[in-house]
Order: C-alpha cells, then sequence, then structure tokens
C-alpha cells in the first residue's frame, strides 16, 4: 500500500482573505491525495517537513517529490505543511513542532549566530530564485535599489529571506536599512494587491507571483535573481537559497531517516534537470495553474535554472551567503560563525 503525504496548510493571521494563487495552492495541497496515492498508514517512517509555501516555484522539490512516489519508495510517511513565508518554517522547525524545513539556506547561519545548530542536509538551489518588481506606476522612478530610499518595499515577512536580500541590495548600494520602510505582504495576491493599490512601490517575491504580475502589467522585473547568473551580478556569487535544513541534533540522532530523505530529494532534483517545464507542471496539483496552465508552465521553467541537479552545496555559496548578511545583520557581523557546520553534504553524496 502506497503511503502518501498529507497536507496541512497554515494561514499566516493578518493576511488577506482572498480567493487566490497562494490560498488556493494550499487548498489543493490539502486535497491532493487522490491524484498522489492513497492515504498513508502509518508503516513508514514518520516525519513532518514544514514548507516556506508548498505553491511556491523555488520550493516545488517538495511537493513534486511527493507526486513522484519518491518518498513511499524510500518507506517515508511525510507530512508536509506549509506557512507563507520561510521565516515561519524556521519558528516551526527551532520550537520542534517538525523534524524538517523547507526554506532559504540563509536561516542556518542566523540561527547560529544565535546559539542554535541548524544545517542544510539538502540544497535545492545556487540561486536565490527571488525577483525584485516595482509597480508599473513607480517603475520611471524606481531603476536601481539606489532609488529604494524612502520607499516601502514588499517581503514576505520581516526576518524572511526577502527582508534579509532586501536590506543587502539596499546597503550594497549605499542607502543605511532605515532608509526604507519593508512591509510584511506574503505573496501571491497579497503582494499582487499590494503592489496594484500602493501599498508598496516595489517588493522581492518568487514565482508564480512573478509570472501573475507580469502577466496583469501590475508591475517590471528590476532585479532577477532565477539564474546564477542574476544571482552573481546581483550578489556577487553563487547564492544557495531553498533546502532541506533540520536541527543537526536532529539529524546526528536520525541518520537513516535523513539519507532516506536525501535520496528522495536528490531522484526529483535529477528528474527535474531531464524533465521541460510542461512535464514538470503536469505532476503538480491542477489548482497550482489558477486555470492558466501556459502561465504557471512558464513561472516553472524561468525559474529552472536555480536548481541543482544532485542537491550538493555549491562551491563558494556559504561564503556569498555570509557576506550578505554580514553586510546588514548585527547578530552575524559580530558572531564568528562556522560555515561547516551550517551544511552537509555527506547524505546527497551518499545518494549519488
Amino acid at each position: 500500500m502506497r503511503k502518501t503525504a498529507r497536507y496541512v496548510s497554515l494561514a499566516a493571521s493578518g493576511l488577506l482573505a482572498l480567493s487566490s494563487l497562494t490560498a488556493c495552492a494550499n487548498d489543493a495541497a490539502s486535497g491532493t491525495s487522490a491524484g498522489a496515492g492513497s492515504k498513508g498508514d502509518g508503516k513508514g517512517t514518520k516525519v513532518k517537513i514544514m514548507v516556506g509555501g508548498l505553491d511556491k516555484v523555488i520550493y516545488l522539490p517538495a511537493l513534486l517529490t511527493q507526486r513522484l512516489g519518491y518518498f513511499d519508495s524510500e518507506g517515508l510517511d511525510v507530512e508536509l505543511l506549509s506557512e507563507p513565508a520561510g521565516v515561519q518554517a524556521e519558528t516551526a522547525l527551532v520550537s520542534g513542532q517538525v523534524q524538517g524545513a523547507v526554506g532559504f539556506y540563509d536561516h542556518t547561519l542566523d540561527l547560529q549566530a544565535k546559539q542554535k545548530s541548524v544545517e542544510s542536509v539538502v540544497q535545492f538551489s545556487h540561486a536565490p530564485g527571488e525577483v525584485e518588481v516595482v509597480s508599473t506606476k513607480q517603475a520611471k522612478d524606481i531603476t536601481s535599489p539606489k532609488d529604494f530610499k524612502g520607499r516601502k518595499l514588499g517581503i514576505t515577512g520581516l526576518g524572511s529571506s526577502t527582508d534579509f536580500l532586501t536590506k543587502y541590495l539596499a546597503v550594497k548600494n549605499g542607502l543605511k536599512i532605515s532608509d526604507f520602510t519593508p512591509v510584511a505582504v506574503g505573496a501571491g495576491p497579497t503582494f499582487i494587491s499590494a503592489l496594484q493599490q500602493g501599498s508598496i512601490d516595489a517588493g522581492m517575491t518568487t514565482d508564480p507571483t512573478v509570472a501573475a504580475i507580469l502577466d496583469k502589467k501590475a508591475g517590471k522585473v528590476l532585479l532577477d535573481m532565477r539564474t546564477p547568473e542574476g544571482s552573481q551580478k546581483a550578489l556577487g556569487g553563487p547564492y544557495p537559497s531553498s533546502s532541506l535544513y533540520m536541527q543537526t541534533d536532529w539529524v546526528n540522532g536520525h541518520r537513516d531517516t535523513v539519507q532516506k530523505l536525501a535520496n528522495a530529494f536528490v531522484k526529483t532534483l535529477k528528474w527535474m534537470s531531464t524533465h521541460s517545464a510542461d512535464e514538470i507542471a503536469a505532476k503538480m496539483p491542477a489548482d497550482y495553474s489558477q486555470g492558466d496552465k501556459a502561465l504557471y508552465t512558464q513561472a516553472i521553467k524561468s525559474t529552472l535554472p536555480m536548481f541543482t541537479d544532485d542537491g550538493v552545496m555549491p562551491q563558494g555559496g556559504p561564503e556569498t551567503v555570509e557576506k550578505v548578511l554580514k553586510s546588514f545583520n548585527p547578530v552575524i557581523k559580530n558572531a564568528k560563525v562556522d560555515l561547516s557546520k551550517t551544511y552537509t553534504t555527506e547524505f546527497v553524496n551518499a545518494a549519488k
């Protein structure tokens, strides 16, 4: 009997109750059992993983692994839960609500500086997958991060990776982090609405939100970090972002389970590297396309270059992330971070 990952969508308090891409995607995640196999019978090794937005293309490997049946084949009973921002996934992990988190690697550095040992065990990406978009109304006045001064800039949440990257871009371009106002607007329709209504002048988000913004002509791309080349240009090097990270103590105490997770995710990354955006989109819940399959497929195609094909940490990636965080984060700037303890390649190398 096949065991299926079960999904629980946790709505963030304060987000607008819109019938939306993000909301519907989370609903879809809650109801994909019929399309993915029979319900988990509890016989597999149980693991809870919090994802910083199941419908975000940057975290697509999490759900795709389940849809491909790779958790099942490893004898795992994985429960995927969803929060709209990576920082909330981090909180769930540290508090012990879940055993793993799918979010940005940079959280492992931030947490180590706060005396918490967390490490990336599978690195999904070597670029952020993030895009800085500016509202159509402000496009003539905001042509680079130098123009962020006095502006309201959208991020998914305070303390999120979009918050980190926005601050870095401002500091890199001669501004102080006090020169602009970060506004937590989530992703999907809440982000788009904020952009259209003028609640934010620009902001950082990912696909499929980016694709929807461009389709609606609500904004224009200011900086594109969905490719290694875009990451190099904006950040000065590879920027490992989406990953599976876990508390080090849990990893050390459950090595067999972590290896099975690594096996499953590496299979998915390899599968993604040999299949088209159309084929990937076809594996995802129907509701994720929101009635526009072509637009959703384009969102996947635009983001595919960010992913690794082996789950291995890109060379120089941790150093780029440390440089970015030290530029504005006083906690990390004054801390001695041991990068070797923020990730491991042991499990993905064994999976190969």
